[in-house]
């Protein structure tokens, strides 16, 4: 069942700890960072260069874990606080190197041609990714089955075992597999080409899909009632993290733009996402629970 928390979490990381201590005292013991998607996918890798910052900045351990569950009881919007935005990135659609289609216009070509027959994988119902591939479908009219993965290596193995012929998913989380040849890169989904691979155009870039543009984000959240003082403490240290030299090659490496922010401009950001992608959820006739 599709959840406000898959709609809006994008590839966010939530960050939880003790609350129980004043602001300038906090931590005083670990600090779990909570990533909502599986191990191996674009949250994770980033999510774990976070938080290793993070522990050395705060002087507590910060402990990070991937959670497999794509039916959490409870709702982003009313259960989180927005702390920092960390990074945008874009998406990529890739597929096998034998598969008959070099770029979107012959991709689109085949999906029309074969209607219900080409499928789309991505890591999870609800996800951006899978709404990315919605999106997709919508702007070029084109009927391609989506099916949904638990991880992103699982929906990566699916292709390249030729279960499942083409994969949106974010450019970190198959950076490696573009490069070494595995998976042949088609067109990435920002309106501009993506820094981590230059020589792959804009899936635009076709003339197939007026006004297609999708960017993820990185984000981290607090549990709602945790203090001010702390979420604004952590907002800083994160922002402090992200303008090390050090941090930020890391972030480039793994193939995502470092963006940081207020708390305040983050949870601005999540609303006008929302909207975008229930909108696209209603298109796509997809129930919300």
């Amino acid at each position: 069942m599709l959840t406000r928390r898959n709609l809006l979490a994008a590839s966010a990381a939530w960050l939880f700890g003790a609350a129980d201590a004043a602001a300038q005292e906090w931590p005083q013991r670990s600090v779990r960072v909570i990533v909502p998607f599986g191990p191996g996918g674009g949250a994770d890798i980033i999510g774990r260069i976070v938080a290793q910052s993070l522990q050395e900045k705060l002087g507590q351990p910060v402990v990070i874990a991937a959670v497999m569950s794509k039916s959490p009881r409870y709702d982003t919007l009313t259960a989180f606080d927005p702390v920092s935005q960390v990074a945008t990135a874009g998406l990529i659609i890739v597929t096998r190197p034998d598969f008959p289609a070099d770029d979107v216009k012959q991709l689109i070509a085949a999906a029309k041609a074969n209607p219900g027959k080409i499928s789309f994988a991505s890591p999870g119902f609800g996800a951006t990714q899978h709404f990315t591939g919605e999106l997709f479908r919508q702007t070029a009219g084109a009927n391609i089955l989506h099916v949904p993965f638990r991880t992103s290596p699982e929906a990566i193995s699916a292709v390249l075992g030729k279960q499942v012929d083409v994969l949106f998913d974010t450019v970190s989380a198959v950076l490696g597999q573009v490069q070494s040849g595995q998976l042949k890169a088609l067109a990435v989904t920002g309106k501009d080409r993506f820094p981590a691979v230059p020589n792959v155009p804009a899936a635009i870039e076709s003339g197939m899909l007026p006004g297609y543009d999708v960017t993820t984000w990185y984000g981290v959240f607090a549990p709602r009632g945790v203090p001010g003082e702390i979420i604004a403490k952590l907002n800083t240290t994160i922002n402090e993290s992200l303008k090390e030299e050090a941090v930020q090659k890391r972030l480039t490496t793994a193939g995502v733009v470092v963006r940081g922010s207020s708390a305040e401009a983050f949870g601005e950001h999540m609303a006008r996402e929302f909207k975008r992608w229930n909108a696209v959820r209603e298109a796509a006739g997809i129930p919300q629970q």
